[in-house]
């Protein structure tokens, strides 16, 4: 009996380290991607507006771009998850605009503008390969909101937008990968709410809502 059990543990040894080496080659199947970096929106400057008017906008046209995904790691080399992503910009100047008689109204104003997006999301990576550096893309398609306040005059839109990722990092452990990543962000909005009430803008008036931008991003993988 016991030299049966001796024989059967003699057999059985190599094969419970070789499943403890497996498991401890295996690879992470999470990974959490956060960013933080710059943006600049890619809507035209409109023609023909006073100076003051165009450094107000340029006021609002760069700003925080915040981000971070999570994704799940299939076969090979792609990967299944969500992103969110948080753009916020800010500005104070002079506006001149013209009433409803046709006289010119002057006065100081402050605007916060906030563009959000979220959506699935899926991601190439070479995360499984044997290197130090490391390269990904990703796509998400989801919804775009856009949030603007100046005073009391609250506006809000959302539409379908498209979100695309380029990013260069290096291994700094098999879990822990940092570098840049450089984002595109694709939207525009047709209508808006100001106040409850919605404005329907023309084709050569809408709400665009791209940007570009530019982040540092850490990868940790579980």
């Amino acid at each position: 009996m016991f030299k049966k059990l001796l024989l059967s543990g003699a057999f059985a040894i190599p094969f419970l380290f070789s499943a403890q080496e497996e498991t401890a080659k295996s690879e992470p199947r999470i990974s959490i991607i956060p960013s933080v970096g710059y943006a600049w929106r890619l809507a035209k400057m409109p023609s023909g507006i006073p100076k003051e008017t165009k450094d107000y906008i340029k006021g609002l046209k760069n700003g925080l771009n915040v981000d971070v995904s999570a994704y799940y790691h299939l076969k090979g080399n792609g990967a299944i998850g969500i992103k969110y992503s948080n753009y916020m910009a800010s500005s104070d100047g002079r506006l001149t605009v013209q009433d409803i008689n046709g006289g010119t109204v002057s006065g100081f104003v402050s605007t916060k503008d906030n563009i959000s997006f979220v959506g699935p999301a899926f991601m190439f990576s070479n995360f499984k390969e044997d290197t130090k550096h490391k390269l990904y893309y990703d796509i998400a398609l989801g919804v775009i909101t856009y949030t603007t306040k100046t005073g009391s005059v609250k506006g809000t839109g959302s539409n379908l937008g498209l979100e695309a990722n380029f990013a260069y990092q290096y291994a700094i452990t098999n879990q822990i990968f940092i570098g840049p990543k450089l984002g595109l962000t694709g939207g525009t909005l047709s209508k808006m709410k100001y106040n409850g009430t919605t404005v329907n803008f023309g084709e050569d008036e809408r709400e665009g809502l791209s940007r570009l931008s530019l982040s540092a991003a850490a990868t940790f993988r579980f």
